[in-house]
């Protein structure tokens, strides 16, 4: 498994070894060793999601209060996605910045996002499915997004297929008033929980 850190602190790709033969391929998608070893603390997986999307569908930017956030561990088993980490953690030197990542069946590369930051992905296939692990359950309480189109944030989505974006997407808050509305986590606090994860048992 070849692991980089992306720009954006907490958020990393994993692209793993294939083995392919004439029956087909095999790969692990996911070590728990190896996941620890990088990320400082083990994943408390409690849901596993699958998506598929058509071609040109964007999902997010999604994110969740901190704590205890939403750790998420994702990668696309059918044709390919943009998948995109946005920081919104206030007080964060690279707060609204972004990372893009292409997840494809064909790389087959995953990218994990701790607590605290937002995600999104577009669909490039008809088709696209996107699997992901993630450490806490769907609370809706506690679930918010950010517009995907934010022209602060300013993500560089493909321009070649018309977005099909959700009504609860579409009338998501840019950045600026999320943080104005206090909606955003902050960097001290995710510290503070990320370093409660890592403590020795």
């Amino acid at each position: 498994m070849n692991v980089r850190q992306l720009s954006i602190s907490g958020a990393f790709e994993f692209t793993p070894r294939q083995f392919l033969d004439d029956r087909g391929m095999f790969l692990e998608w996911f070590k728990a060793d190896e996941f620890a070893a990088t990320i400082g603390h083990e994943l408390d997986l409690q849901q596993a999601n699958c998506s598929t999307s058509r071609r040109g569908v964007v999902r997010g930017i999604h994110f969740s209060d901190v704590p205890p956030g939403q750790a998420k561990y994702v990668t696309c088993v059918r044709g390919a996605v943009l998948d995109v980490v946005v920081d919104i953690r206030v007080g964060s030197p690279t707060f609204g910045a972004y990372d893009v990542v292409r997840l494809d069946d064909v790389d087959r590369r995953a990218v994990y996002l701790s607590e605290g930051l937002g995600h999104g992905f577009m669909a490039l296939e008809d088709d696209s499915t996107v699997m992901y692990l993630c450490s806490t359950g769907y609370a809706p309480a506690r679930e918010h997004g950010i517009h995907p189109f934010d022209p602060d944030i300013a993500i560089d989505w493909p321009t070649d297929v018309t977005p099909i974006v959700s009504e609860k997407d579409e009338q998501a808050p840019s950045l600026a008033l999320a943080k104005e509305r206090g909606l955003l986590p902050s960097m001290a606090d995710v510290d503070v929980y990320l370093a409660g994860l890592s403590k020795p048992n």
